[in-house]
Parts: C-alpha cells; sequence; structure tokens
C-alpha cells in the first residue's frame, strides 16, 4: 500500500528530527570542546571569518538549492510523480541546475582568492584571516554542487541521502579539525584557527563525493525500473527552463547577497564597535566569540525540531500551490505554525530557568548563562520564524521574503554602528531583539494573508506562554520546598529539564490547549492499514 502524503511527512520529518538532534548534539559539543580548549579569542576570529565566509557561500550557491526544488517539484505537479515523463524532465532540469551551480561556485571562489588580502587587512583589520580566506574560497565549488544535489532530494522527498551526508560529514568536520587542533595547538591564534577551517574545508569536499554517489545510485536504481510514458505534455524548451531557473535563482540570489553583504558588514562592526566602547582587540574578540560561538548555538540547538519540518515544507507548499490547492497550503501551514508555538514557548521557559546552569555547565562561564537568559525571551519569535519564511518560499514569495531580510540586515547594521560603541554587547543583544521582531512581524503578516491560516491567540500564544511560565516556577517551589540543591551534572540538569517539559505538556493538556485535534493530527500520522489516507 503506497504511503499516504502525511504518513511519508511524518515519517522524514521524524528522520530529519533524528538527524538533526544528533548533529546538533555532537556540533554543540565540540563546539564547547573547541571554545573550552581554544579560547574565546580564537572563537571569535574564526566567528569574523564565517560572516565573510556566509556572503560567499551565498554568492557561490546562488539559490540553487531553492530553484532545484522549485524545478523538481513543478515538474512532479505537471507530469506526476514517478512518471518516466517527469523522471526524465528531472534529469534535465538538474543537469542545468549543476551547471548554473558549478559557475557560480566557480565565481565565487576565484573573487574570494583574489579579494583575499583585501578582506584579510582593510576589512576585517586582521591578518591573520588572510590564508583562512584562501582556503576558504576553494570549499565553494564543492558547495555550491552538494546544494543543488541536495535540493534535487529535498524535492523528491529523499530524506535519508541529505541526512547520512550531513551526519557524514559532520564527522569529518570533527575528527579532521581534532587531529588538526593536536597538531597546531599552542602555535598562536592563527595557527588554531587554520586547524579550524581546514577541518571544515576537508568536510566540504568529502560531503560533495557522497551526495554525487548517492545521486548516482538513485539515478541507477531508477533506471531499472521500466515504465511507459504516462503524459503526452511537450517538455518546455532548454531556453525556457534557463529562463524559470533564472526567474527563481537571481532574484533570491542578489537580495541573499545584499542581505548576506549587510550581515557580513554587521559581523565586522561588531568586535569594532566593542573596541570603541573602550575594550581592546584581544576582549572585543573574546566577548564577540562568547555571544556567537557559544552563547547563539545554545539557544538554536533546539531548533532542529523546527528546522526539520521547515525543510520539507518547501516542496510541499510549492506543488499544492502549483496545483491552486490553497485549502491544503492553509492546512499544512497550521500543523506546523502551532506546533511550532507550543514548542518554542516551551523552550524558551526552560532556558530561562536555566540559564545559569547551562553556562555554568557546558563553559564554566557565568557570563555565557547571562547572555542565554537574555536571548532566550526571543526564541518563539526567531523558532517560527524559519517555518514562515519556508511557508511564503514554497509559495512563490522568496522575493518578499528577501526583502524582508534585507530591511532587517539593514536596520541591524544601523543599530550595530550606532548602538555599540556606546552600549557594548548590550546594545548588540538589543539590536537583535529589535530586527528578529521586525523580520517576523512582516513576514508572518504576509503568510497569514496569502495562506488564509486562521490565528488562535489564545490557544496559540497565551495559552503556552501561561503554561511554560507555571511549569518552571512549579519546579522552581518544589526544588525549594524540598531542598534540592540546583542541577549542577549533565545527568542532573537533563532530569531537572525533562521533568519541566513533563509538567508543561500536562499543563498544555490540562487546559485544553492540546485537545482532541492535536491528538488526532499525531493519530493520523501512525500506520493503520484499516484506514484511509487523509490528505495532509
Amino acid at each position: 500500500m503506497n504511503q499516504s502524503p502525511t504518513r511519508r511527512f511524518a515519517f522524514n520529518a521524524l528522520l530529519l528530527i533524528a538527524v538533526n538532534l544528533l548533529m546538533r548534539t555532537v556540533g554543540v559539543s565540540f563546539n564547547v570542546y573547541l571554545s573550552n580548549r581554544a579560547g574565546g579569542e580564537v572563537m571569535g576570529l574564526y566567528s569574523l571569518l564565517s560572516g565573510v565566509y556566509a556572503f560567499a557561500i551565498t554568492l557561490g550557491c546562488g539559490g540553487i538549492n531553492l530553484g532545484t526544488i522549485r524545478l523538481v517539484a513543478d515538474t512532479m505537479g505537471i507530469y506526476g510523480e514517478g512518471t518516466a515523463a517527469a523522471k526524465a524532465e528531472i534529469k534535465r532540469c538538474l543537469r542545468r541546475c549543476l551547471t548554473y551551480s558549478l559557475c557560480f561556485g566557480m565565481v565565487a571562489c576565484c573573487l574570494l582568492l583574489i579579494l583575499a588580502p583585501t578582506v584579510g587587512r582593510e576589512w576585517l583589520g586582521d591578518v591573520r584571516t588572510v590564508r583562512a580566506l584562501r582556503i576558504l574560497a576553494l570549499t565553494l565549488p564543492p558547495i555550491a554542487l552538494t546544494s543543488c544535489l541536495s535540493g534535487y532530494f529535498t524535492a523528491l522527498r529523499h530524506i535519508i541521502p541529505n541526512a547520512l551526508v550531513g551526519v557524514l560529514t559532520q564527522l569529518v568536520r570533527i575528527g579532521g579539525c581534532a587531529y588538526l587542533l593536536s597538531l597546531w595547538l599552542g602555535k598562536g591564534v592563527e595557527a588554531t584557527c587554520l586547524a579550524l577551517v581546514l577541518g571544515g574545508a576537508l568536510s566540504e569536499v568529502i560531503g560533495l563525493i557522497l551526495t554525487f554517489l548517492a545521486y548516482l545510485w538513485d539515478i541507477g536504481r531508477k533506471a531499472r525500473v521500466r515504465e511507459q510514458r504516462a503524459s503526452e505534455k511537450t517538455p518546455e524548451p532548454t531556453r525556457a527552463l534557463t529562463r524559470k531557473l533564472l526567474g527563481i535563482t537571481i532574484p533570491v540570489t542578489f537580495s541573499a547577497c545584499l542581505r548576506s553583504g549587510l550581515i557580513t558588514l554587521q559581523h565586522i562592526l561588531i568586535p569594532k564597535g566593542l573596541k570603541a566602547s573602550g575594550a581592546d582587540w584581544s576582549t572585543a574578540l573574546t566577548s564577540y566569540g562568547v555571544l556567537h560561538s557559544m552563547v547563539l548555538p545554545v539557544v538554536l540547538f533546539p531548533s532542529a525540531f523546527i528546522s526539520s519540518f521547515s525543510g520539507l515544507l518547501v516542496p510541499e507548499i510549492a506543488e499544492s500551490h502549483a496545483a491552486g490547492d490553497m485549502g491544503r497550503v492553509a492546512r499544512i501551514s497550521k500543523r506546523i505554525i502551532q506546533p511550532a508555538l507550543f514548542f518554542s514557548f516551551g523552550v524558551a521557559g526552560i532556558m530561562i530557568c536555566f540559564s545559569r546552569e547551562l553556562g555554568l555547565l557546558l563553559y564554566h562561564s557565568e557570563e555565557a548563562g547571562m547572555y542565554i537568559r537574555q536571548l532566550a525571551p526571543l526564541i518563539p519569535i526567531m523558532y517560527v520564524d524559519s517555518s514562515v519564511d519556508a511557508v511564503l518560499k514554497g509559495m512563490g514569495e522568496q522575493v518578499y521574503s528577501m526583502n524582508v531580510n534585507i530591511a532587517d540586515a539593514l536596520c541591524s547594521v544601523i543599530m550595530v554602528w550606532l548602538l555599540l560603541p556606546r552600549m557594548g554587547l548590550q546594545g548588540y543583544i538589543l539590536t537583535i531583539y529589535v530586527t528578529e521582531t521586525l523580520n517576523t512581524t512582516l513576514s508572518l503578516t504576509r503568510m497569514l494573508r496569502v495562506s488564509r491560516m486562521e490565528v488562535n491567540l489564545k490557544k496559540q500564544v497565551f495559552g503556552p506562554l501561561l503554561c511554560v511560565a507555571g511549569a518552571t516556577c512549579i519546579i522552581r517551589l518544589c526544588g525549594m520546598l524540598l531542598h534540592i540543591p540546583a542541577p549542577d551534572t549533565a545527568f542532573t540538569l537533563t532530569l531537572f529539564i525533562t521533568v519541566t517539559a513533563m509538567i508543561y505538556l500536562g499543563l498544555l493538556i490540562l487546559s485544553g490547549i492540546v485537545g482532541r485535534e492535536e491528538w488526532a493530527q499525531v493519530k493520523q500520522m501512525i500506520p493503520h492499514r484499516e484506514r484511509e489516507h487523509q490528505p495532509l
């Protein structure tokens, strides 16, 4: 029996959640190891490099991931999923996408190689970044090709190849970085940073090889399945296909590069602004490293649950939107946004409640715990925004989404430039609050208008907020009354967080916020042979 769309989506989402949690757990653990071993200054310098690298990746990929997803998903919507005509057209689309990605990747590589001395000395203000930038430049063509092939698997709902490649490349990165650190640690900040860069570069090359092997296996498996042509539709001419691809990718690339450039400028201004506030360069890099490389990964760690669904939303929404089924678009939107709100409010409450313990346990730093507590209230806004963006991109609203992101980035640059010399790192935290709220508000308003999703503030916002406040108060009150010491080990902290989460879920159920409708959706995703398949 064929798997229904709902169950297929559920299986893919659960698989992605498991893989993303594994990867983020390993990644955050390794980040803790790096921060404790390499120090805040190295992490700050690496964060500076990451800002420039992110811009180069944006240019090198040229929006090809979304372009591949949209072309493949639209092809399946037109020719029918699994038909011989669809498979032939998908291969033709992919050849065009691979050529496009290779061209953009090579252009970005050459530009970064040529501009590395200027970027390192003049823009970043640190000559120690030049060699690292040149190494990072060589990874751009592999990243662009991998992004294209990853979009192919995402559009076909073949989640396992991307998941396996992600896990293996993460392991290669960790192994490579750990080995090089063992050789170069103690030889200076630049050598330590180069160890991290080379380990990451190796993982990108291995990732491309593994993804390409997975693609060869996939098309070889399909070639063994004989089918009669199930459609008499005439394929689009090559020029029309190219125009369609460029119509998707070029606006996204232009907008994404503009936004990424602004973000890079913001990252360059942060340590300079901290220095202008009175700190020396080493202290400014250290503070920047604490926030970006230590605190933000912890705050964003649970978002693996949300990003797993968001990545699967784009092809689902694209197919429904192409078919004109806006009712299904609204249903998918609600089934993703509502659980995202429930989950993110719970995470925010738990992060606030145990922020000090998290900072001390992970980084032996009360400063890190303080920053976790300050950023935790923003978690619902940050987590939900990723799902909202996925819905907008699936409906062809990627240009609007990128315009909002550009406005967000421009606002960030202006606020960082104005506030950091006067307020220090607190000015940057205020900037994050203002820009994230602006971005999510504009994106959510557009999504609700286009998708016509129903909103229930009492159930989706105020209810979860009260429940998580109650859960954290109960756990703290019980600790005080029973004289239970604050958790100071990984086991006790995990136990406290688990109990708090269970209390929160219990309050959601008792208050009726999680009721029959939500349980019916979960039950619908569990296979039962006798039940009719329901659409997602």
